[in-house]
């Protein structure tokens, strides 16, 4: 036995060694996972895959930098610590990182707050509902693509994060930018406040490119929006919002992709379905929406179908909307709006109207307003009788909503 003394203690030491070295690039991921030791904090600057055995905690701002890969394994769940201001948690997805976040409809990946009680293996929990937002911050995925900045800008701080962090940078000019893979993803309970008035979105997508895929995406019970685009060209499909505290989708700074069948819910507390702005700086760019369901709640206070500001380019098509109040309405905010769909930088076609108690004719949802310092309306036939062309009244249409059967939404009744 002691011919074998030495070449065992030199490979202990061989293992000692391996397992005690420090990477300073990242963090280590254990093979094996403790389960109450599975906390993301700081910045990732390596590959790292979260793996579905265990439920990760989301501890601060946390930080996919450029070059590293994070990588989301179907029906893993991420559950986030409550935080305020600059420590509020969060998931950023910097310039030049990627995340690839592949759940299916069977096992979805589910971003939620720490107080939910959903258990490895569930696709929901029995103690919160969709009115209990802003547990935490939400998902924010930045790229190098253009967007339409204010004084011409290439690049713009995202909103939500502080502006002493660099990584919460986006744009460029490269539209076709990769930030990875967005599938079947749910995010709950989000939307924590960072300043007074300052909320992060459930899914903020700041100028990402076509390279990156998008699709079947929930956000659920966020206190801002839903999901927000600023500038890029990455197209969406199969996504849906419900309960938001603000607006359900919003695009702004010259979004130019495709959403696609997608579906706008709003709780009892939610503004507008639709908000969409137009450039902020000289580029333009024009979005595409088609095939989507708009669904009201007639107890919020403001509850509007869409609200077009700033010079708001782009095509609106093949929607159905139902559920909203008789004073909700698909508002032009101002002359410089109106002069975009005069020239036809801003569609409409085949709207479908559930029509609400009081409306009579589908075409009478759509107002053209004046803007502050502004006097005369522009528009002669008038936006209301021009919608006559676009606008039917029915109850069927817009988004297939086969496609949301997986959702916590549908399991809760919302559609």
């Amino acid at each position: 036995m002691k011919k074998f003394f030495l070449p065992l203690i030199a490979i202990f030491a061989l293992v000692l060694s391996v397992s005690c070295s420090s990477n300073d690039d990242g963090p280590i991921i254990d093979p094996d996972p403790d389960p109450v030791n599975n906390k993301l904090s700081g910045q990732i600057t390596s590959d790292m895959t979260l793996t579905n055995d265990v439920i990760w905690e989301l501890d601060g701002r946390v930080t996919v930098t450029s070059g590293a890969t994070l990588t989301i394994n179907e029906g893993t769940i991420i559950k986030a610590y409550a935080g305020q201001e600059a420590s509020a948690a969060v998931l950023i997805v910097a310039r030049g990182a990627k995340i690839e976040a592949n759940g299916t409809a069977d096992k979805p990946i589910i971003f939620t707050s720490i107080a939910d009680n959903i258990a490895l293996g569930q696709k929901s929990g029995t103690n919160l509902t969709e009115n209990d937002r802003g547990l935490w911050g939400g998902v924010i995925i930045l790229g190098k693509a253009k967007a339409s900045l204010s004084g011409d800008a290439l690049e713009n701080q995202i909103e939500g994060i502080p502006a002493s962090d660099t990584n919460g940078l986006y744009g460029g000019s490269d539209n076709a930018d990769d930030s990875g893979t967005m599938n079947y993803v749910s995010i709950r309970h989000g939307g924590t406040s960072i300043g007074d008035g300052n909320e992060i979105n459930g899914l903020t997508l700041g100028a990402v490119g076509t390279g990156t895929s998008i699709s079947n995406i929930e956000v659920v019970a966020n206190v801002d929006d839903g999901i927000e685009w600023f500038g890029g060209s990455v197209n969406v499909s199969n996504a849906i919002v419900w309960a938001c505290g603000d607006d359900a989708l919003d695009i702004d700074e010259a979004y130019s992709g495709t959403i696609s069948n997608s579906v706008a819910i709003l709780g009892n507390v939610s503004d507008h379905a639709l908000e969409i702005d137009g450039p902020a700086g000289s580029l333009e760019g024009r979005f595409t929406l088609d095939g989507i369901t708009l669904i009201g709640n007639t107890t919020t206070e403001n509850g509007e179908y869409a609200d077009l500001r700033d010079r708001a380019m782009g095509t609106l098509k093949n929607i159905y909307a139902v559920g909203f109040k008789a004073d909700s309405d698909v508002e032009l905010d101002n002359n410089a709006v109106a002069q975009n769909f005069l020239d036809g930088k801003l569609s409409f076609s085949n709207w479908t109207v559930s029509l609400p108690n009081g409306v009579t004719e589908a075409k009478n949802i759509f107002a053209e307003k004046t803007g502050e310092g502004e006097s005369q309306i522009i528009l002669n036939p008038t936006f209301t009788e021009r919608a006559a062309s676009w606008a039917t009244a029915g109850n069927s249409g817009g988004a297939n909503l086969s496609s949301f059967s997986w959702t916590y939404a549908k399991s809760k009744g919302a559609l």
